[in-house]
C-alpha cells in the first residue's frame, strides 16, 4: 500500500494526566525528550518516512508550544501546497469548545475527514516513543483483509493511564478474538499502542454511530463492542524500541535508557525530524568533566556531568555535580550545587550550593520556570 493513500491523525493531548508536572502548560505532544526532540516528533516522522503526505494534529488545550514547534510542518516536509500538516483545535460555530474524549474529537473533525481524499486513516497518540516503518503495517493490513489493524507490543501493562486495550487472545493469523481494558496484572501482556489503521469510511461510520448514542469510550464502544463483528488484527512491534510513557517515572526510565548505545541505535535507526534551534557549539570549562551523557548544542558546562540528558542552552556552574538527571532547555544551575536524579523542565533556575537528590525509582520533577 502506498503511504499517500493514508491520512495521518495524531492526538496531541491524550494521556496528559500521566505527566501532570510536565504537561501543566503544554500538550503531551510538545513534552521535550532526549536532549533535542518533542514527543510529537516520533509519530510525525514515522508517518512521513512511511510516505504519508497529509497529517492532522488533533489538540485540545495548552497548544501554544505545540503550534510554535510544528509550525507549518517544514521540518517534516509537510509545508506543501497539496496536503501537508493541519492543526485541529477545538472549534464549534460561534464559540470554542473542548473535546471531551477521542470520539468527540474525531466527530468534531468530521469535515476534515470528509474532505480528505485518502482511502485509509492511521491514528496515533504521542505517549509512545518508537521508530517504526508504518509501510509494514500498511502491507500487513492490506494482505490480511482486516477491517482494523492495531499496532501492539509485549511488555508490562501500563498502570497509570486509562483505556489501555490488552489483546488476550490472538489467532495464528493475527486476528484478535478476546480483549480486555485496563487489565490488572503484573505479568507480561500484549497491549495496544493506540496506533491503528482502517478505511476512512469505516472510521466515519463508527464514530458517527458512537456519537449519536452518546458513547464516550473509543476503546470500549468502538473496538471492544465490534471485536466479533469486524476483522480486527494485531501487528506485533515488540522487536522495535517501544517506550510507553504512563508516568513521570516511565518518562525518566525511557529517557535514561537512551544512554545505552544499542537503544539509541534502535530508536534512531531511521531519521526523526524536529524543529531545530540553531546555536553555538557547547562550551566546556577547563575543570569540567562529562561521562556517558547526551548533550545538545548551546550549553556552557563548567562542572561535572554523569549519566545525564542535557538540552540546549543549559548552563552548569563550577564545582557543581549533576548525576542521573534530565535538564531541559535553558535550565541554569549555579556553582557548587549537587543535583541527583532530577528532571528540570525548561527555564528552571537552581542557585549556588543547592542540593537536590531524588532516586532512580523516584526522581524529583521541577516544573517550568521553577526557582530553587
Amino acid at each position: 500500500m502506498n503511504g499517500n493513500r493514508v491520512l495521518g491523525i495524531v492526538f496531541a493531548n491524550i494521556h496528559e494526566e500521566a505527566l501532570d508536572t510536565l504537561t501543566a502548560m503544554r500538550t503531551m505532544g510538545s513534552v521535550p525528550f532526549s536532549s533535542r526532540f518533542r514527543l510529537i516528533d516520533f509519530p510525525l516522522s514515522n508517518m512521513v518516512e512511511s510516505g504519508i503526505t497529509k497529517i492532522g494534529v488533533v489538540t485540545n488545550a495548552n497548544f501554544q508550544s505545540l503550534m510554535d514547534h510544528v509550525g507549518t510542518g517544514k521540518p517534516w516536509d509537510l509545508s506543501r501546497k497539496t496536503d501537508g500538516l493541519y492543526l485541529l483545535p477545538p472549534f464549534s460555530i460561534g464559540a470554542a469548545s473542548i473535546w471531551g474524549n477521542r470520539i468527540d474529537a474525531l466527530y468534531g473533525n468530521m469535515n476534515f475527514l470528509n474532505q480528505s481524499k485518502q482511502t485509509y486513516v492511521l491514528m496515533s497518540d504521542c505517549n509512545h516513543v518508537l521508530n517504526f516503518d508504518y509501510s509494514k503495517l500498511f502491507d500487513a493490513h492490506e494482505e490480511s483483509g482486516a477491517d482494523i489493524t492495531i499496532l501492539g507490543v509485549k511488555g508490562k501493562m501500563p498502570k497509570n493511564i486509562s483505556s489501555v486495550l490488552c489483546f488476550d487472545k490472538v489467532d495464528a493469523d493475527g486476528r484478535i478474538t478476546e480483549v480486555s481494558l485496563d487489565k490488572d496484572t503484573d505479568d507480561e501482556v500484549f497491549y495496544s499502542c493506540n496506533i491503528m489503521i482502517m478505511k476512512k469510511y469505516l472510521l466515519e461510520t463508527l464514530v458517527t454511530t458512537a456519537h449519536s448514542k452518546n458513547e464516550v469510550s473509543y476503546q470500549r464502544n468502538i473496538i471492544m463492542s465490534n471485536i466479533d463483528k469486524l476483522k480486527i488484527y494485531a501487528y506485533d512491534a515488540t522487536e522495535s524500541f517501544v517506550g510507553t510513557i504512563d508516568s513521570i517515572q516511565s518518562y525518566y526510565d525511557i529517557s535514561m535508557s537512551l544512554l545505552e548505545k544499542d537503544n539509541r541505535k534502535k530508536l534512531f535507526a531511521s531519521p526523526i525530524s524536529t524543529k531545530e534551534r540553531d546555536d553555538m557549539p557547547t562550551l566546556y570549562g577547563a575543570n569540567s568533566s562529562l561521562t556517558n551523557s547526551l548533550v545538545a548544542d548551546g550549553c556552557i558546562i563548567n562542572g561535572t556531568v554523569e549519566n545525564c540528558i542535557i538540552f540546549k542552552g543549559v548552563k552548569i556552574g563550577e564545582g557543581t555535580v549533576v548525576k542521573d538527571s534530565i535538564l531541559m532547555q535553558d535550565t541554569v544551575v549555579g556553582e557548587n550545587a549537587k543535583i541527583n536524579c532530577v528532571i528540570a523542565d525548561k527555564d528552571v533556575s537552581i542557585k549556588d550550593n543547592v542540593e537536590l537528590s531524588g532516586a532512580p525509582t523516584f526522581p524529583i520533577c521541577l516544573a517550568k520556570n521553577t526557582r530553587v
